[in-house]
């Protein structure tokens, strides 16, 4: 039995129940795929780990490596009807129909995540270079949304996280789909810009867990390429006393320019056991960067240029054509965006390129020319900018560039040759690398640290250490002044917690800001969270009242973290602590050692003497005076010896222990609001997914819907050949002939008219119609073909059956035979033995009785087993079963056959190939019944000879185990007999039972 405080109760089914359920859903958790997204102005890319696979790219549908990162919906023909929304495209598919529709196309979402509405800078442009989209604010959110021309004018704008969503949706479903069947995706590390701000990171969360993702981390882009850079090597150990390796990596997207200065170590720490190990390590120690300095910018420029060379033509001029009226084109601005990005690229590789278009504005063809000299002119401004992330990346680090080991290029822009030549003249040339993929490293380095994240997987093992690249405050009221305290440089990193002290005794609030740097002043202190504290009056009350604590010790604290999943500052603990004089009373603890007479001593317990005994009611004495005198003593933190001990505990003062403090804390309830980019209510993230839900419902409806379509269309060329088919046109009549060629006619002028807006039912409607006239004559066609077949297999069984009825008949005949003959053996051999009794009464009894009685008994035993004859297998009843059934099948087929004959090509079969299948498993159902009951006949074994025995009632009973194994493989029977085992499954094929039959044959001569 345990000890008292250590007995464990049972546990109530419940407990097992929800013990299992979490077990079992942690292990499905951990067997699913996790992935890493890198959404990027232009393109969004993907990586997923899956358990047995390594890090793969997740390939769109059209087999690319990469999506565009754009959405667009597709009007239907009939207009918005109720339950069906636009058919969406992703994609290259999705910029393919900019130009058709421009309205309903959204690009380069990024850059509007989590931005207000009121932040004209990003939103002018955005608007400049998709004039089209009708740029809304949020329903009752400051954030931006888009109304759509395709669905009805009360229906609620789509927001930018909404949007997102749906091609998180579309990536996830690319994933699931290479992940294989009963593979979930649902974990995700996306990639960031280190300049995404607290509102970007929500935002960017938000549009994830619409599409039914969960953020497991945010990576900043340089630190993504950076851990995919420290997979495949190994750095210097800073404990074994290396130097780090100190990298930067130099990123120009489409949409924005960032530099990441990166520290790469090795470091010993402490493994299982006695062991160490070497593990790797990637620090951010600073970032820079330009917001709007990237492709997009670039391609802005030609785009630009191609108006002005445009608005300068003759045919412009001729109609009075105006740049503004161009650019605020939707189609037109929407080819020449589509335009722009493609020369640029050319000139990237050649000197010269251009493009045309066929009636660009106003019925106006334009061709254009540029030259790469002159698009560097025209970039002149942007060429200056590119040392601005790097030196701020640089200044943040405390590093020089002659400090730098290398520098790592990544994205499509650097291929840019005059950024090439403004980062040699400003770095070297030595120094500049192009040891990673450009393109997907990043997205490799988020997948690398999602699966590292995740319990399914053990990879390499790399930590990473990020940077929230915001300085972080906390603002407050005290003594009726506003105060500003700094908490979190932008180099803090992620991960980090402090504790922040306030003197308040009542209920106060406070915010936390990030610093975000602005062209207007220094920093814009921008709100990220309201605290506001629930029951501080009430616990500072309780420790005055109760505890006795001093007014003037008491201190307030609120723990605050860089959240290690988003970086956002978050509160994870609040407390007030206070001083108050030691009483030295025990606490819970030293009640329950007390209680059990384990407490401490308190300098009156004295050991007893050799032979002392202390009576019961001395006991007792000494009990409660001991008791009365610990309550009126203090205790001290000064020992005693234990000789006088209770000499000093009872001359001591109450003033010993004056002084003495002890500090006692209390946590608090707090309420915590989200500023800036707020949390969606309910009902709004509700409505948001309920939206996403039908849009995905209608997809699968019309997807079903253009499947039954393309089934119709399909059905119809095809029997359109079957009409020139001599098969076909000798199976059916000219009635039905006539009857179908008119149905093709209607049915195909249908679909290509009415029929492409029809309803997946009335497209099944027409099918159904078509198949009721060429499917019955099709079968009668396959029908034909197979029947000869089928019959002869039909005939032959019978002829198997017939066979087999002849042994069972000559079985029973022989059965009748030998049982005569035995029994009249055994007549003749009982008289014998009745004669050889009588002389042998005569002689003496005693002579040779145990020897002679042996070998008469053996002989007797083998005699009447040698003269049993075989019971009979089978009987008149079987054979009147088997006749029975072999009779009724032969007559069923001679009046099919017959009917058959009567009937025409035209006509349905009196028969069908499955009528004929059902005989033949009646004849070989009863069939493989008497040929199994045949092969377990008996066969006679062999006897051995007889030997005397002196002692036959001690004969050995021990076997041996090949004997044992005999006897699992025969079964002997009662009289000495054995029978062969042979199974014959009841789905036998004819080969099979033939097989069998003849075995049964050959076994029958040898009888």
């Amino acid at each position: 039995m345990a000890p008292p405080g250590r007995r464990r109760l049972p546990l109530s089914p419940l407990t097992l129940i929800l013990g299992l359920l979490f077990l079992f859903s942690g292990t499905a958790s951990a067997a699913s795929a996790v992935l890493g997204v890198d959404i990027g102005t232009e393109y969004i890319k993907a990586a997923l780990v899956k358990p047995g696979i390594p890090l793969d790219i997740v390939l769109t549908k059209d087999s690319k490596r990469k999506e565009a990162s754009a959405v667009a919906f597709k009007p239907s023909r009939a207009g918005h009807q109720a339950g069906n929304f636009p058919e969406r495209f992703y994609g290259g598919d999705a910029l393919a129909l900019a130009a058709r529709f421009p309205a309903d196309v959204y690009p380069n979402l990024k850059t509007l995540l989590g931005v207000p509405l009121e932040d004209l800078s990003v939103v002018t442009e955005y608007k400049d270079r998709h004039p089209a989209l009708q740029v809304v604010g949020a329903d009752g959110r400051p954030t931006i949304a888009f109304k759509s021309e395709t669905l009805p004018q009360d229906e609620l704008p789509f927001s930018v996280e909404e949007l997102l969503a749906m091609e998180l949706q579309n990536v996830r479903d690319n994933a699931v789909a290479m992940a294989g069947k009963g593979n979930d995706v649902s974990e995700v590390v996306f990639t960031i810009p280190p300049f995404y701000t607290a509102d970007e990171k929500r935002a960017l969360e938000a549009a994830a867990n619409l599409a039914g993702l969960k953020v497991l981390g945010l990576v900043s882009d340089g630190l993504a390429v950076g851990i995919q850079y420290a997979t495949s090597r190994t750095f210097p150990s800073v404990s074994e006393g290396g130097k780090p390796e100190y990298h930067m990596v130099f990123d120009m997207g489409a949409g924005s320019t960032k530099a990441t200065v990166l520290k790469f170590q090795g470091r010993t720490v402490k493994d299982v056991g006695r062991f160490n190990k070497t593990i790797q390590e990637v620090i951010v120690l600073g970032t820079g960067w330009d917001r709007t300095l990237g492709g997009d910018s670039l391609n802005g420029i030609v785009m630009d240029d191609m108006v002005q060379q445009f608005v300068e033509s003759s045919g412009a001029k001729k109609v009075g054509v105006a740049a503004v009226d161009v650019k605020a084109h939707g189609r037109t601005a929407s080819k020449l965006l589509k335009e722009a990005e493609k020369v640029r690229q050319v000139l990237s590789a050649n000197s010269n390129t251009g493009a045309s278009f066929e009636g660009l504005y106003e019925d106006v063809d334009f061709k254009y020319k540029i030259a790469r000299t002159q698009f560097e002119e025209l970039a002149s401004d942007f060429t200056a900018r590119v040392d601005g992330p790097i030196t701020q990346a640089l200044g943040a680090a405390g590093l020089t560039v002659s400090e730098l080991d290398s520098v790592i290029l990544h994205g499509g822009a650097v291929r840019t040759p005059f950024i090439q030549k403004r980062l040699e003249s400003l770095i070297g040339a030595a120094k500049l690398k192009s040891n990673v993929n450009a393109d997907e490293s990043a997205v490799f380095g988020a997948a690398f640290k999602a699966a590292g994240l995740s319990p399914s997987f053990r990879v390499k093992e790399i930590r990473d250490i990020d940077i929230q690249g915001y300085q972080v405050g906390v603002q407050y009221t005290w003594n009726l002044k506003e105060r500003f305290q700094k908490l979190f440089t932008p180099t803090s990193p992620v991960g980090t917690t402090k504790d922040i002290p306030f003197k308040m005794m009542d209920e106060f609030e406070f915010t936390l800001h990030q610093g975000i740097p602005s062209q207007v002043e220094e920093f814009s202190q921008q709100p990220v969270i309201h605290v506001r504290t629930g029951n501080l009056t009430k616990v500072v009350s309780n420790l005055i009242d109760k505890e006795g604590c001093d007014r003037e010790t008491f201190n307030t604290k609120f723990s605050v973290r860089l959240s290690p999943v988003t970086g956002v500052p978050e509160v994870v603990g609040g407390w007030v602590s206070c001083e108050t004089e030691d009483t030295g009373k025990g606490g819970v603890m030293e009640g329950v050692k007390g209680f059990f007479g384990f407490g401490a001593k308190d300098g009156e317990q004295q050991p007893l003497k050799e032979g002392e005994t202390v009576l019961e009611g001395e006991e007792a004495d000494s009990s409660s005076t001991e008791s009365s005198s610990t309550s009126s003593s203090s205790t001290s933190t000064s020992m005693s010896s234990p000789k006088s001990s209770s000499a000093s505990a009872a001359s001591e003062s109450p003033d010993a222990t004056e002084g003495k403090k002890k500090t006692i804390t209390s946590a608090i309830t707090f309420h915590i609001t989200q500023k800036g980019y707020e949390k969606h209510p309910r009902k709004e993230y509700n409505r948001m997914k309920d939206r996403l839900a039908a849009f995905d419902a209608s997809d699968k409806a019309r997807r079903g819907r253009e499947e039954v379509l393309n089934s119709l269309e399909a059905f119809t060329y095809r029997a359109r050949d079957l009409l020139d088919n001599e098969y076909f046109i000798a199976a059916f009549t000219t009635e039905q002939r006539s009857l179908l060629e008119e149905k093709l006619g209607f049915t195909s002028d249908w679909i290509y008219g009415d029929g492409r807006d029809a309803t997946e039912e009335d497209l099944k409607a027409k099918l159904k119609d078509l198949k009721d006239i060429v499917d019955p004559v099709q079968k009668r066609i396959d029908e034909a073909r197979k029947r000869p077949d089928a019959i002869k297999s039909l005939e032959e069984a019978l002829e198997q059956v017939k066979s087999f009825t002849g042994i069972i008949a000559n079985d029973i005949k022989d059965s009748a035979a030998k049982a005569s003959l035995a029994a009249e053996e055994a007549s003749k051999a009982a008289a014998s033995s009745t004669a050889s009794a009588e002389e042998s009464a005569t002689a003496d009894p005693l002579d040779d009785l145990e020897e002679e009685d042996m070998l008469k008994s053996a002989s007797s035993e083998a005699a009447k087993a040698s003269d049993v004859p075989e019971p009979p297998i089978y009987s008149e009843d079987d054979l009147e079963v088997l006749t029975s059934v072999s009779e009724t099948v032969q007559k069923w087929l001679d009046e099919k056959l017959a009917a058959q004959a009567k009937l025409s090509e035209t006509q349905d079969a009196a028969f069908t190939i499955k009528d004929l299948e059902e005989q033949s498993r009646k004849l070989n159902s009863a069939l493989m019944e008497m040929v199994q009951r045949k092969m377990r006949m008996p066969t006679k074994s062999k006897t051995a000879k007889p030997k005397a025995t002196k002692k036959p009632k001690k004969a050995a009973k021990k076997k041996s185990k090949k004997g044992e194994k005999a006897e699992e493989e025969e079964e002997v029977k009662a009289d000495g007999q054995k029978a062969r085992k042979i199974k014959l499954e009841p789905g036998a094929t004819m080969e099979e039972i033939e097989e069998a039959i003849h075995g049964v044959k050959k076994a029958h001569d040898e009888l």
